[in-house]
């Protein structure tokens, strides 16, 4: 009799937690927040310069300090998630997502709005590896799949989404707010975040918490902070010798932070990034692939702001809309990914390479047929192929990256993932962004706009090219 009573209240004790439908809905608007900021200033950049007298080197800090923080910072936030509670982390980090977004909006000076820049991309490094240790941790099976194909579609979504709402938030210009909106918009959205994530997010963390790796988490930073951050100052800055020397010291801080990840996990004690997880043939190929693709995305993202505000001479609101094609096909082909995946596997992957190559050489062959009068109409067949392609590619990577990763280290390898695909976006716009704006005084707007344009398209094929190296099937 007292067992039929207990055994009840024992199930129910140690039954692993859900992620309902609310639940799945809270934490991917945490996952679109961080997002959409990194891209949302693109076309608000302008307007912030000439309200703030900030110089361009300042600017660049604006979108350079958010990124290199938010990269540097979230594998640790996955893994104080994992070892304090997940659920605790993402409130935690929301709530300062929102703080530090009210804080930009109401930043007097460029130079306050670059620390509170950098204060947000801390705030989001908390937040965002909780989404994807979440799902991992409390879903299974095909509920998985599709949560994982809906965050792929959520990501995706999101950084075209960014541009598209700050060009309408900047024209719109709410109560005479201006660029100030593009942050503020974010205060609401989060207290209505945090409500439902109070309600409806589960607590989960590891069943093995692992403390934190202090000397893997300097190196780390230092590695990621000697590559990033000459990059996206350099150009702006006139390259001087810092940049040089920084770019100079990254290979050796890279190394340096290998040799003590591999020493801890010799010993027995525990890395900030085990190498083990690099034993993952998914993890490590899908990493692989996720750096090109990303730079050419971002990258991508902030050339075609320039050239069709500077170069076509289009507002903001026109130049952000010129991309709801993109938009509108990536959320509805990411939504059949995981039926298509259960089909065809991960050849998905290398079909959507091949899409994205047709739809940016239909782009360039806009560019150079109707120059300087390119905008929605010019860009529409373009932009809609090329979001089919990255509907077929990012979702899927995701999850083939993940899908090897135990959920007793869902935390840290989300932070891995996320952590290659920032450092991928970052280095989008330092590298095809300072391509473009270094090939404008002597070729002209559109050549430079051509030119990079086809530097994608080489990037695009190397993805496709190592799409063939993925497992075919995902577990």
């Amino acid at each position: 009799m007292t067992e039929t009573l207990t055994s009840p209240t024992t199930r129910s004790s140690v039954a692993p937690p859900v992620l309902g439908g609310l639940g799945l809905f809270t934490v991917l608007l945490g996952a679109a927040l961080p997002l959409i900021d990194f891209f949302i200033v693109n076309v608000a950049l302008p307007t912030m310069g000439r309200d703030l007298h900030a110089s361009e080197a300042v600017l660049e800090l604006v979108v350079a300090g958010y990124g290199v923080s938010y990269a540097v910072l979230l594998v640790l936030g996955g893994r104080l998630g994992d070892l304090f509670g997940r659920r605790e982390f993402f409130l935690g980090g929301m709530a300062a997502f929102g703080l530090t977004s009210l804080a930009c909006g109401l930043a007097p000076t460029a130079w306050t709005l670059v620390a509170a820049r950098v204060a947000q991309g801390a705030a989001a490094a908390a937040m965002l590896p909780q989404v994807l240790a979440t799902i991992q941790s409390a879903t299974e099976g095909p509920r998985r799949a599709k949560a994982m194909g809906l965050y792929g579609a959520t990501a995706g979504l999101s950084m075209v989404a960014g541009q598209i709402l700050g060009g309408v938030l900047v024209a719109a210009d709410i109560a005479g707010t201006g660029w100030r909106s593009v942050f503020l918009v974010n205060v609401p959205v989060v207290v209505v975040g945090l409500f439902l994530a109070a309600r409806a997010v589960p607590e989960t963390r590891s069943q093995r918490p692992e403390p934190v790796d202090g000397p893997g988490t300097v190196l780390l930073a230092v590695s990621l902070l000697t590559l990033l951050v000459p990059l996206t100052e350099g150009r702006a800055a006139g390259w001087p010798l810092w940049t040089w020397l920084a770019l100079a010291a990254f290979p050796f801080a890279a190394w340096a932070f290998y040799a003590v990840e591999r020493r801890a996990d010799r010993q027995g004690r525990t890395p900030l990034v085990p190498p083990s997880l690099f034993a993952l043939t998914s993890l490590r190929r899908g990493l692989v692939m996720i750096v090109p693709f990303s730079i050419g995305f971002s990258g991508f993202m902030f050339v075609i702001a320039v050239a069709l505000q500077r170069g076509a001479g289009l507002g903001p609101v026109p130049a952000g809309l010129a991309l709801a094609p993109m938009a509108v096909v990536f959320f509805a082909v990411s939504l059949c990914g995981p039926r298509l995946v259960a089909r065809y596997g991960t050849r998905v992957v290398t079909a959507g390479g091949l899409i994205q190559a047709v739809g940016v050489t239909l782009i360039v062959l806009a560019a150079l047929r109707s120059w300087p009068d390119l905008g929605a109409l010019e860009l529409l067949p373009g932009a809609a192929v090329a979001g089919a392609g990255q509907a077929l590619q990012l979702p899927v990577l995701f999850r083939i990256i993940l899908s090897e990763v135990p959920p007793t280290r869902a935390g840290v390898g989300g932070g891995v993932m996320i952590t290659t695909q920032q450092s991928g976006l970052a280095l989008g716009v330092a590298t095809l962004g300072s391509l473009f704006l270094a090939l404008v005084p002597g070729w002209g707007m559109r050549d430079a706009l051509v030119t990079t344009l086809l530097v994608q398209l080489a990037g695009v094929a190397l993805t496709t090219a190592l799409s063939l190296r993925l497992p075919r099937t995902v577990g």
